[in-house]
């Protein structure tokens, strides 16, 4: 509780994190103050005397390693004056999300800061003329997969109403760690600790790193296609646990409120790795093993090599990793992040009784946009319909520097997630939308997996890449590794004097 007045204005804080992606990606060392003190919500209101205003929240991404708030602002989403936008800073990196299991670093710090600002959202959003039972959950990359995470919670009940994951899953093998002990040893280790598995030793080393250090890397050249840091599994006995399961069993169990969902991805999501290409060619040829993900465990080192085999030759026909085949590369980085695991999470859900799942792939090559210097390769980027409509600090669009198919796809995206935002039906009668499918877009059942190929010419199909997903439904049956939770610690000793 405040006891003086507190200044609502936007001061531009952000959590701690990589200062060398916020300088060298960003640009923006000189907009924000880094703080600790830094969990803040921003709420956009329109200009209308209206209330009880549908309400959407949007979590957001990059890779739980960075980001802020207010990264991508969604004015084309707010221009009907009836909608009410919330958004927020949570902890990330280190400090968000190393995971021991004591009770001093139990995990998910980060997530914990989500519920945090749903339940204050909850309990406060009617003062500013929100509906606090229609709130409307949406988020970004590592936003949508903690939009899913958040979704099968046991800790969110009743907080939201419907989701909005874009380009994300909660099953991705970046999205909760497979064993954060490990991880968080291999990490110190990196850093000089040399206290082998006493966890309050390896407790202590991270309460003493400097706050430099803790921020120093953003982990994003990783080749199993891990962030190092990022939600994990607690121990149910965990006091305050956000999650106490991995997300593949709870959804399984169908142990999760089946709220309706708006979901997708853009076709070649995988370009995002293009930066590392050059770096990486020669030693994906030499050992494509090391590039397998980190869910994937094997019996043996033979076991492991035939597999790295099967995926090479099948994605770059038993051809080398280079200029030729980098569509291959696209298409690889595609489906281990972000393709595969929506695929598996969608499946799971309708085999679980979900019935409102709207999903959609986006493949606008927008002209807009920088094109890919390497040739086959056309489609739309990682969050690419995320970008259209946002405004955001990264490469801003004036409207009326757009083509006419940039301008009707952006009319299209918008109209989508408002009436989603609103109905919870993408195509509700008479609108834009519906005018454009010729018709009203089914929600996916197990018998007809329908979803929405958006374009320059969108319409409804059915059956998104067999054979790219009957290979990773293979891989995953036989050799997932599950995510763990944290050794449960021994007990301190109690020295009376």
């Amino acid at each position: 509780m405040w006891l003086d007045t507190f200044e609502a204005i936007d001061k531009k804080i952000i959590c701690p994190q990589s200062k060398l992606l916020m300088e060298n990606e960003l640009d923006i060392k000189d907009q924000f103050k880094m703080e600790e003190n830094c969990l803040l919500a921003n709420v956009f209101v329109p200009d209308t005397e209206k209330t009880n205003l549908p309400v959407v929240v949007y979590v957001h991404g990059g890779a739980f390693q960075l980001g802020y708030g207010n990264m991508f602002l969604h004015s084309p989403l707010l221009n009907s004056g009836e909608i009410i936008e919330v958004n927020f800073n949570y902890r990330v990196g280190g400090h968000g999300f190393l995971c021991l299991g004591t009770e001093n670093v139990p995990g998910n710090a980060g997530m914990k800061d989500q519920v945090a600002a749903l339940r204050w959202i909850k309990n406060n959003i009617a003062s500013f003329g929100g509906n606090p039972d229609d709130i409307s959950l949406a988020g970004f990359s590592a936003g949508a997969a903690a939009v899913e995470l958040l979704l099968v919670s046991k800790s969110t009940r009743g907080l939201f109403n419907k989701v909005i994951p874009e380009s994300g899953s909660s099953v991705g093998v970046w999205a909760v760690q497979g064993d954060p002990f490990q991880t968080a040893k291999m990490y110190a280790q990196s850093q000089g600790y040399t206290g082998g598995d006493d966890i309050y030793a390896l407790e202590e080393f991270f309460i003493n790193l400097s706050l430099d250090v803790l921020q120093a890397d953003a982990f994003m050249d990783r080749r199993d296609s891990t962030f190092i840091f990022s939600p994990c599994v607690e121990r149910k006995e965990t006091k305050d646990a956000f999650l106490t399961d991995a997300p593949i069993n709870v959804i399984k169990e169908g142990d999760y409120e089946k709220l309706p969902m708006l979901i997708g991805f853009a076709d070649m999501e995988g370009i995002f790795r293009l930066s590392l290409f050059e770096q990486w060619k020669d030693a994906m040829n030499e050992n494509f093993s090391d590039f397998l993900p980190a869910d994937l465990h094997f019996e043996s080192e033979d076991e492991r090599q035939q597999i790295a085999k099967q995926i090479k030759e099948f994605y770059f026909e038993d051809r080398p990793v280079s200029e030729e085949t980098a569509l291959g590369f696209v298409n690889y980085f595609s489906d281990v992040f972000f393709v595969y695991p929506t695929h598996r999470s969608l499946s799971l859900q309708l085999a679980a009784g979900s019935d409102s799942l709207y999903f959609y792939v986006y493949a606008f090559a927008d002209a807009d946009r920088t094109t890919v210097p390497h040739p086959g390769i056309t489609g739309a980027g990682h969050c690419d319909q995320s970008f259209i409509i946002s405004d955001t600090i990264w490469e801003p669009v004036n409207d009326a520097d757009r083509s006419d198919d940039s301008r009707k796809m952006k009319h299209l995206l918008v109209d989508i997630w408002q009436n989603f935002i609103k109905t919870g039906n993408p195509t509700p009668e008479g609108s834009y939308a519906a005018e454009t499918f010729g018709g009203e877009w089914q929600p996916a059942s197990p018998a007809r997996a329908q979803y929405a190929l958006l374009n320059v010419t969108s319409e409804l199909r059915t059956e998104l890449w067999p054979d790219r997903m009957a290979l990773w439904d293979e891989i995953y049956s036989k050799y997932y590794f599950t995510p763990i939770p944290p050794p449960e610690p021994p007990k301190k000793l109690k020295i009376e004097l």
